[in-house]
């Protein structure tokens, strides 16, 4: 797969495809090459049929102190004989923003499922980026913090919006409003991470490789139909999910997965799925 970016760097591994966050000198700081070069990057990886589960994961001593800040204050900050109407700036930032909400929703738009392997901080921007995916796993010394209200800013990437699904209201409100840092072990208490593997990097990306190769031996036509279904419960009730379920699995019945499923099981054989 062609993709050269100075900040994220892919790999496939027969069905499961690793992004890494590369920008280990500014500890994965995420700046405007990083929202621009992430919409390529999901752009690549959703038009590779072969991968069937994706892992994100970071190098360097930490998964990402979140927003560049360096970056950022050169945008916000303004000299007092800048010439630029208010009104101008407003309208620049907010499109900005939007792009960033655009790079980070475009993990979970992807149509399998992608697995987060945390080690170090994941700090701010951090957390919205994780809280897009399927799946999160963490090393012993992950550090998590919505860092923003510290920042004197509201977290406008997703962790709003997304978290309060994952780890309920009163977390979500208590880390919110305080911007404290927790472990790892009390962001698996609360279901922010799935589970805790050893150490440091290497430890959670082995957990997180092997959880991939688990998922990507199933069906990915069933893999992907039940990502589909997950995410059609949202905003809808039982009944209209149910419905959206029933619909998914009549299109996909005659399927040569389920097939092949079926002889396997007659064969007493694992199976060895297409994906079509």
């Amino acid at each position: 797969m062609e993709f050269t970016s100075e900040v994220i760097s892919l790999e496939v591994d027969q069905h499961v495809a690793t992004l890494w966050l590369d920008r280990e000198e500014a500890r994965n700081a995420m700046g405007s090459a990083l929202w621009r070069d992430l919409l390529r990057a999901t752009a690549a990886l959703g038009a590779n049929e072969t991968i069937r589960v994706l892992v994100i994961a970071a190098k360097g001593p930490h998964f990402s102190v979140g927003l560049d800040l360096k970056e950022a204050s050169q945008r916000w900050l303004h000299d007092e004989g800048e010439s630029t109407p208010r009104s101008a700036s407003i309208n620049i930032t907010y499109d900005y923003v939007r792009i960033m909400q655009d790079s980070i929703t475009s993990i979970c738009e992807l149509p399998y499922p992608v697995i987060a392997a945390v080690h170090g901080y994941c700090i701010g921007a951090g957390v919205d980026f994780i809280s897009a995916c399927d799946i999160r796993l963490a090393s012993g010394d992950a550090v998590f913090s919505v860092r923003e209200a510290k920042v004197a800013l509201v977290a406008d990437l997703g962790s709003l919006q997304r978290l309060p699904k994952i780890i309920g209201a009163g977390h979500m409100a208590e880390l919110a409003f305080t911007g404290k840092d927790i472990s790892a072990e009390r962001a698996a208490q609360i279901g922010l991470v799935n589970s805790v593997h050893g150490t440091g990097a290497s430890d959670v990306l082995a957990a997180a490789h092997e959880l991939a190769r688990e998922i990507a031996a199933n069906s990915p036509l069933a893999v992907r139909g039940t990502k589909s279904v997950l995410n059609a419960n949202d905003g809808h009730t039982v009944h209209e999910g149910l419905v959206f379920a029933a619909r998914w699995n009549t299109m996909h019945l005659h399927s040569n997965d389920l097939k092949e499923a079926m002889t396997a099981f007659v064969e007493r054989r694992a199976p060895v799925f297409t994906g079509d």
